[in-house]
């Protein structure tokens, strides 16, 4: 399951998705849209991380919902950075890291301007398929540069300390995220999660905590003259 994508640099409208109602209130937090460049290509891992990634790495396993193939959960963002630093550690030519905020929308959208990227039933893991369950990666349908469960299954770290109007405020070119914030930022939910919270756009917090909705998927940079 270690495998990644290439996303190629360029633009998109990160943000609410046009005619999408769900963000107001509670999620005026997607407003206002606006316009972002990714300014370099990156790999972004091609499924969420599993257990078995996890446990290759960490040698133990803290998921609820055991399976090699199932993504890791019960992770708090600084474990998935402990993870990365151990990963790091063993010099095979790649830097590996969160996403940022905007590069995770970036790729999750794949151009696509809706709030799903297709039928929830086919792409996600959600309320009304899962049993109350992750699911093995990889089982549902891919977005338009071949990553699967983006939605669903369960919600994902990004590198961002949240901030609920920092899009107000947000750099243009490869936005890093605010300074500081009440925690770090998820995107995509989870299996519990109904569709409102699945959609591309939403973001929500925690402060460092992992729980059975929980994971992440990496980024990786080669190293160069290694």
């Amino acid at each position: 399951m270690w495998d990644f994508v290439k996303i190629p640099a360029g633009e998109f409208d990160m943000g609410c998705s046009p005619n999408d109602r769900e963000c107001d209130g509670a999620n005026a937090n997607e407003r206002p849209r606006h316009r972002v460049r990714i300014s370099k290509s990156f790999e972004i891992g091609k499924y969420e991380v599993t257990q078995a990634m996890w446990e290759s790495v960490m040698g133990s396993n803290p998921s609820h919902f055991k399976g090699a193939d199932r993504p890791v959960e019960n992770v708090g963002w600084s474990k998935a950075r402990e993870f990365l630093r151990r990963l790091n550690a063993r010099h095979d030519g790649f830097h590996y890291r969160l996403p940022t905020e905007a590069e995770w929308e970036y790729a999750a959208r794949a151009g696509s301007t809706t709030p799903h990227y297709g039928s929830l039933d086919s792409i996600a893991w959600c309320h009304d398929n899962s049993n109350r369950q992750t699911h093995p990666v990889g089982r549902k349908q891919p977005n338009a540069w071949g990553l699967y469960d983006v939605e669903g299954n369960v919600s994902e770290w990004v590198q961002d300390f949240y901030v609920e109007k920092y899009y107000s405020i947000s750099p243009l070119v490869d936005p890093q995220g605010p300074a500081l914030g009440l925690g770090r930022v998820f995107r995509g939910g989870s299996f519990r999660d109904h569709g409102r919270t699945l959609r591309l756009s939403h973001r929500w917090f925690s402060s460092h905590g992992g729980s059975r909705e929980s994971g992440f998927r990496c980024v990786r940079e080669a190293i160069p003259g290694f």
